[in-house]
């Protein structure tokens, strides 16, 4: 096997005088043995010859990994975690731009403030379980998970890399809490309509369109009147607005796909309600990526579109809704007059900072297409065509997320089994 062991303070041929071996320039500086000569293997010196820590061990090791293509120069795991994110790691990406979006931001707001200055090598199983003692105090078990599977990317990156040897994610002992399990839950007609109630008139439009609909609230923002066919009684939903790196652009609709939904009289009748009260806005914005392109074909991708949308704001009229204004203000508003949340703390004198509303995680927008799905499933709509409106991959989906809503589903399986048994002689 490839490698030889040198003694850097001795020669390697005695004198033929004396028949000793003479001493080197580097005799008593540095470490006096290094193993070198192994192919794809860097050099490496140690202070001893044998034992554990020795170049006698360190040298088989590296041959035998050597021979099963394994081998890891741990010094190459030096690297800061934030270094090799941010020089190796992340300019190779490619992808969504949203999502890239949330993993950068995940990555320097919950990873790296707590192991970005460790080196790679140095993140092991101790380091790991501090980690997720640090997060538990800030994030709920969801978020923990998504932050976890995040560095356990970046880590096995770093393995494919030849930084590290392993990913210590895969440890058995240390892992992120269990996810916590939430039921879609839909609202009662009572809560709709007082929502909606308790919303400016300029937005009840969109209480109409998720529940009515089932759109998600991006959708919602970039639908265009181009997208309401009246007369065939459908709604085209072909894109959404989204925030990318502070910005908004359009894009296809979540899963990247576009879908047809019905759309019913009532429906069509408050669209052109609204259409009539708060005329409709031509907004443009880039497609999917709001950096300046680079090449001729991310300029044919970006290149912006105009659309003329059904929903604006109260103020620009030629920007479309910012989901985030709207989340927390007419929406919060609309909750806290609907009794959804309470009311917030009162303010003290000389305090001019925003209203904070009470967080509404279940009471979000996205309650009213889950109000959406409960209606057509509890009128034993088909699955599949839930799945299709809803712009499910797959009505697997559908029945993962909305199965309990299934009406009386365990009450009609007892009426079969009872009359079956009951035929038996």
């Amino acid at each position: 096997m490839a490698g030889y062991i040198e003694d850097r303070w001795l020669t390697k041929r005695p004198d033929p005088t004396t028949s000793k071996k003479r001493r080197t320039a580097l005799y008593g500086t540095g470490k006096r043995y290094k193993v070198a000569g192994i192919p794809g293997v860097r050099s490496k010196s140690f202070d001893h010859l044998g034992g554990p820590d020795g170049a006698n061990a360190w040298m088989a090791k590296a041959q035998a990994d050597t021979l099963r293509g394994e081998y890891i120069d741990p010094r190459d795991g030096k690297v800061t975690l934030a270094a090799y994110f941010d020089k190796q790691y992340w300019p190779t990406r490619t992808g969504d731009p949203s999502t890239l979006d949330t993993i950068e931001r995940r990555v320097r707001v919950r990873i790296l403030p707590h192991l970005g200055d460790m080196s790679l090598n140095a993140i092991r199983v101790p380091q790991l379980r501090a980690f997720l003692a640090a997060l538990h105090g800030k994030y709920n078990a969801n978020s923990i998970i998504e932050t976890w599977g995040t560095l356990s990317t970046i880590l096995h990156a770093a393995v494919d890399d030849e930084k590290i040897p392993k990913n210590p994610c895969l440890a058995k002992s240390v892992g992120p809490p269990s996810k916590t399990p939430v039921l879609a839950r839909a609202w009662t007609r009572d809560r709709v309509s007082a929502v909606r109630k308790g919303l400016d008139a300029r937005f009840q439009v969109m209480v109409d369109l998720g529940v009515g609909a089932g759109l998600r609230q991006g959708e919602v923002i970039g639908l265009s009147v181009d997208d309401i066919d009246e007369a065939a009684g459908l709604i085209h939903v072909r894109r959404q607005v989204r925030i990318i790196k502070s910005r908004q652009v359009y894009s296809l609709p979540k899963g990247g796909k576009i879908r047809t939904v019905p759309l019913p009289p009532i429906l069509a009748q408050r669209i052109k309600e609204h259409r009539k009260a708060f005329p409709p806005i031509s907004v443009t914005l880039p497609w999917l990526d709001p950096d300046p392109p680079e090449t001729q074909k991310q300029a044919e991708e970006r290149a912006p579109q105009t659309h003329t949308l059904l929903v604006s704001g109260e103020i620009s009229k030629t920007a479309a809704l910012r989901r985030s204004v709207f989340n927390e203000g007419p929406w919060k508003r609309a909750l806290l007059a609907a009794g959804v949340i309470l009311p917030p703390p009162e303010k003290q004198p000389g305090d001019r900072s925003n209203i904070k509303y009470a967080a509404a995680p279940a009471d979000g927008f996205h309650a009213l297409r889950h109000t959406f799905a409960s209606v057509h499933l509890h009128e034993r709509e088909s699955v599949v065509a839930v799945a299709k409106w809803l712009g499910h991959a797959d009505p697997s989906i559908t029945l993962k997320i909305y199965a309990h809503m299934m009406p009386e589903a365990d009450g009609r399986g007892r009426k079969a089994m009872d009359a079956w048994l009951g035929s038996l002689s």
